[in-house]
Order: structure tokens, then C-alpha cells, then sequence
């Protein structure tokens, strides 16, 4: 009876195995700089001078973690500063836009422990010299057909329902002026992946979906990037 008791014990156990969602990615807009009135935000002007360097950052919301990542920095968002998504070939694509000089990461060695805006962002980019900084997030959630799963929520994967199960991953981004805080541009990217969710039955599938979602998002984003970046060109660079 022991024996036959363990061993029922150890089959539940192993059909409730729960997977974490990510935390959430952050609003750009709710940590941009807030200007007093509009005039103040007309009277921001772009700044920086060509070839540029430039900064990139990933933010998130304040603790965000996943399986692969974590953050670090507390207040209105935080930095995601592992590479869980990026790739050297996409890094590589952003360095070889026309007129950049050169791309680099913002460390967190450089980041304050309190984050409240963009400005913060910057402070740290001009440590690095750079002349523009972009900055995005990633944003996953997860469905099925009956049930929306938010961010930090957990999934008992023995019992999803065997129906339709789809994962979206969205990029957001925006390029700013390092020196004055004027956002040239912004731009989204979404991708989706979907499948049958029994298929989603250990932690490892329902990961593997996930990055290959947000990697997705992230790669069409830089497409978007550049696309923006020919138009900062074409306005800025005298």
C-alpha cells in the first residue's frame, strides 16, 4: 500500500509540473521624459552628430525575470541585460547601419539602482560617448482558446486543455538623443507562434516556444530599425 501510494504521489507530481511565464515588458511612453507643458516638449531638438555611436538597452518592468533572464534595477522599469534573444548577427546588423560609428550595450555597471525615466538611460549612455541610445522591450503573453495567461502567472502543464495554444511576443523601440532627450522615432513588431497546447507538456517545449517567439519579434524589430533609421538620416544628417 506504501509502495502503491508513492508511486501514485510521484505520477501527480509529475502531471502538475508548472511553467512561469515571463514578467512584462514596460509602456515606452510611461518612461519617457514628461515635459512640463507642450511648448517644452517642441522646444526638444535633436543633437547628435554623424557617424553616431550608439547605445542599446532592453528594459522591462520593475523585477522582471524569465528562465533565461533577469533584471536588474528597481523603480518605474528595469534592464534586462542578458542576451537570451539577441544574437550576434542582429547586434552586427544594427552595427553596420549606415553613418553609426559604432554600437555598444549599456552596462549595468553603469546604471543607477533606482530607474525612473529615460533620462537615467541617457546619464548612462553618455558615459559611453554615445550620441543616440535605443532602447526596446519585449512583451510575451501566452493563450489558449479559453484562458489569457499574464506575465509572472504559473501554468500547470499536465492540465492544459488539448486545444489551440498561441504565444505572442511584441517588440517596441525607440531611438533617442542622448544629449537632449528628442526621440527621433518609435516602431512595434509582433510575431505569434501556435500549436497544440498538450504539445506544451514539459517546461523545456513551452520555453523553447517562447524564445523562438521573442527572437522572431526581435529580428522583424531591427528590420523595423533600420527602416527608421534611413528616415533619421535622411532628416538629420546634415
Amino acid at each position: 500500500m506504501r509502495l502503491a501510494l508513492t508511486v501514485a504521489l510521484l505520477f501527480l507530481v509529475g502531471a502538475c509540473s508548472t511553467y512561469t511565464t515571463p514578467g512584462a515588458g514596460v509602456a515606452l511612453g510611461s518612461i519617457a521624459e514628461q515635459d512640463g507643458d507642450i511648448s517644452e516638449a517642441y522646444s526638444r531638438e535633436p543633437a547628435a552628430t554623424f557617424p553616431a555611436h550608439m547605445a542599446i538597452v532592453r528594459v522591462a518592468s520593475s523585477g522582471y525575470r524569465s528562465r533565461s533572464s533577469s533584471s536588474v534595477g528597481t523603480g518605474a522599469f528595469s534592464v534586462v541585460t542578458t542576451r537570451d534573444i539577441e544574437t550576434e548577427e542582429s547586434l552586427a546588423r544594427l552595427a553596420a547601419l549606415p553613418r553609426v560609428a559604432a554600437v555598444a550595450p549599456v552596462s549595468r555597471l553603469l546604471l543607477p539602482g533606482n530607474l525612473g525615466s529615460v533620462r537615467d538611460l541617457r546619464t548612462s549612455a553618455a558615459q559611453l560617448r554615445a550620441d543616440v541610445i535605443l532602447i526596446y522591450t519585449i512583451d510575451t503573453r501566452f493563450r489558449t482558446e479559453a484562458t489569457d495567461v499574464g506575465p509572472l502567472q504559473t501554468i500547470a502543464l499536465g492540465f492544459l486543455p488539448n486545444r489551440k495554444a498561441t504565444v505572442h511576443a511584441t517588440f517596441a523601440f525607440m531611438i533617442v538623443d542622448v544629449r537632449t532627450g528628442f526621440i527621433y522615432g518609435t516602431g512595434e513588431t509582433t510575431a505569434t507562434g501556435d500549436q497544440r497546447s498538450n504539445l506544451w507538456g514539459t517546461e523545456a517545449a513551452i520555453e523553447a516556444a517562447r524564445l523562438k517567439a521573442e527572437r522572431e519579434a526581435f529580428e522583424t524589430g531591427i528590420g523595423e530599425v533600420e527602416k527608421l533609421w534611413t528616415s533619421i538620416l535622411a532628416q538629420h544628417d546634415n
